[in-house]
């Protein structure tokens, strides 16, 4: 009888199929584990993104964070957060009260048009306005604490433009007028100034503003943010009946050319309705 056939060699062979099994099946069953493992941590790591993700959506942004923050006032404001911003000579008589949007086309029509007018009155101490800015074209209700969601850029337009009135009121009105010129301003369905890039580029226009640092500091940090929608509160809040940009006020009423409430557009139909009410 040949060894291999022999009842040991038989035994030997059982045996070591046997271990060949086990080993087989533990190996099957460090598989299934691993497998099993694998799907837990994608389940998790599913679950985990879902609650991420409805987490970080029902975060407020970061405008709607600013809504109950506390206010730093640009200098040359007074009132309320520094809401109440007055330009002119102490000596004119009369205050022009200007509602504008930063990202409204219909005022950078106005600016274009009749802006070197209102500059010049203001300079020979004709009448001071007062600077009322609204973010209605970003989609925000401040009246009702909403933060829409048509833009940022009224917003971050309006916090540099802080920036520029904490340098000089002159500084403000320089900027304010490169914001809306031809140049610059952006279509009402670019959200351009939501760039602070962008703000600074045209800052550059401004003698008062170019390579100052501070005002590039203040406009990068956001720190007229807050200001900002302090401001556009006001504008949503005014007791002038104002519901559009832009609108001008002088002696608590409107400023218009025809019964629509249309607001004058040319230097000649500026000029006889700031007169007439100069006069009353």
């Amino acid at each position: 009888m040949s060894k291999r056939n022999s009842q040991t060699a038989k035994t030997a062979a059982r045996e070591r199929l046997r271990q060949e099994r086990e080993r087989q099946a533990k190996r099957d069953k460090a598989k299934r584990q691993v497998i099993v493992a694998a799907s837990v941590v994608a389940v998790l790591a599913a679950a985990g993104g879902i609650g991420y993700a409805v987490v970080q959506a029902s975060k407020p942004s970061y405008w709607e964070g600013l809504k109950d923050a506390k206010v730093v006032a640009p200098a040359h404001t007074t009132g309320t957060d520094g809401t109440t911003v007055v330009i002119g000579k102490d000596t004119a008589k009369k205050t022009l009260k200007v509602y504008e949007d930063p990202r409204c086309p219909v005022c950078a029509s106005f600016e274009q048009a009749v802006g070197p007018t209102v500059k010049k009155d203001i300079d020979d101490g004709k009448f001071k306005i007062q600077y009322i800015g609204g973010t209605f074209l970003d989609g925000d209700s401040l009246k009702n604490g909403k933060i829409g969601t048509n833009g940022e850029g009224s917003k971050n337009a309006m916090s540099a433009m802080g920036a520029a009135l904490n340098v000089s009121p002159e500084a403000f009105l320089e900027y304010k007028s490169a914001l809306y010129s031809a140049k610059y301003h952006p279509a009402e369905t670019e959200d351009k100034f939501k760039s602070d890039d962008y703000l600074l580029e045209v800052a550059d226009t401004v003698p008062a503003l170019k390579n100052n640092a501070a005002f590039q500091k203040a406009v990068k940090s956001g720190t007229y943010d807050a200001w900002a929608l302090a401001m556009s509160k006001t504008w949503d809040t005014n007791k002038d009946g104002v519901r559009g940009t832009p609108s001008f006020v002088m002696n608590g009423k409107m400023l218009v050319i025809d019964s629509q409430g249309h607001p004058p557009m040319s230097v000649a139909d500026f000029n006889r309705l700031v007169d007439a009410a100069l006069k009353s």
